[in-house]
């Protein structure tokens, strides 16, 4: 009896244990990831590419599925890819990019109706504004009313200013004039009332630009046209531009009743030629050595300095959580990113949180240790 007794205690300790071992358990939903630690404050998200998009590496996937819970399409939604006829739309692979987010969970961000670059070849040859005006209207509408409902929010136009913060020459300015800017939102709006409609733009933490996007958003605004968002992209570098200048645009964004997405982040670690200007993508320069430091690998003292960067940038973002809606990395790791070509070929950069071999960097720690208690 006395055996049995023991028997029975011992048992009973070890179902007790065991459920105590079970109850403290990482439930699924509660995985450290960067969605996760930041679930109350912002979306996290990454832009990805085709591959990505057809899951042709499961590791890549996972790791996706895991940290992210927002995705932006890199480059099949500009128009030389989804419109590139006339009378011919191409939505394979948006079809397929739409049903990655709607299987792994995601706000779905949809990039990018209106832009100057990428443009179809014959869009770029309209001359005429009657013709511009309803090749616009039915790009916007046919391609907004297809993801009605699984889009959520649109890059309606996408860099359309100056470093002054005047309008950029363009197809679209040049045959219609500056009301493209407003019909854009307009039959945006139209389409799809629910998602969130953005203007998207580098180098908005610049004053002279800053004011400019400021005084074109105000006069679409104006006309009581439904504009939801702007779209700062962060292909900043170590040290511009400073936390003040961000902090400032934040601000300055938000009193217009504005959302504010932090879009297309990547923290460059290269030197850049002087003559560069922001992030427009036509820029190209030759290469050298000493442009090129870091080919061999990345030294522990650019690490640290490119986690403290990244620390900086998020403690920021958590100061204005209230008026920031997402923060979308561009790319899920270093060796996507397109920081590797451009603006000189070949280079070897080191921008994002996810080193080559898709582990998490310093940079990641860095952002991780952050909560919105500190």
């Amino acid at each position: 009896m006395k055996t049995l007794k023991t028997f029975l205690v011992i048992t009973t300790i070890l179902i007790l244990m065991f459920s105590c071992k079970q109850t403290n358990m990482v439930k699924p939903s509660t995985f450290i990831s960067l969605k996760n630690n930041f679930q109350d404050d912002f979306y996290i998200g990454a832009a990805i590419n085709e591959n990505q998009i057809l899951e042709k590496d499961s590791v890549v996937t996972a790791l996706i599925s895991k940290e992210f819970n927002s995705i932006t399409a890199e480059n099949i939604m500009k128009s030389m890819y989804i419109h590139p006829a006339k009378d011919s739309f191409a939505f394979n692979l948006t079809d397929k990019y739409v049903a990655f987010g709607e299987k792994h969970g995601m706000y779905i961000h949809g990039h990018t109706l209106i832009w100057h670059s990428q443009l179809a070849a014959w869009f770029a040859d309209i001359k005429d504004s009657t013709e511009m005006v309803l090749a616009m209207e039915k790009h916007i509408k046919t391609i907004v009313d297809k993801y009605k409902g699984k889009i959520d929010s649109w890059d309606v136009v996408n860099e359309a200013l100056n470093e002054d913060g005047t309008l950029r020459k363009s197809a679209f300015l040049e045959s219609v004039g500056e009301d493209y800017l407003a019909f854009a939102f307009k039959w945006a709006s139209d389409t799809d009332s629910k998602a969130d409609l953005y203007y998207n733009d580098y180098n908005m933490t610049n004053l002279n630009k800053r004011n400019g996007a400021i005084k074109m958003i105000e006069k679409i605004q104006d006309k009581g046209i439904k504009i939801d968002g702007v779209g700062m992209q962060g292909h900043w570098n170590l040290k511009t531009p400073s936390i003040k200048d961000i902090e400032e645009s934040i601000i300055a964004y938000s009193k217009l009743g504005l959302k504010v997405a932090i879009t297309e982040l990547d923290i460059t670690v290269l030197p850049n030629p002087k003559d560069l200007v922001g992030a427009e993508v036509s820029q190209g320069f030759e290469g050298s050595e000493k442009m090129n430091p870091y080919a061999k690998g990345l030294p522990d003292s650019i690490q640290t300095k490119l986690a403290q960067r990244y620390r900086d940038i998020f403690k920021l973002f958590l100061k204005h959580k209230d008026k920031i809606s997402r923060v979308t990395f561009w790319g899920v790791s270093d060796g996507q990113s397109w920081l590797n070509g451009w603006p000189i070929k070949g280079r070897t950069n080191y921008p994002l949180v996810f080193d080559r071999e898709l582990k998490p960097k310093q940079a990641y720690d860095s952002i991780m240790a952050l909560t919105s208690k500190n």
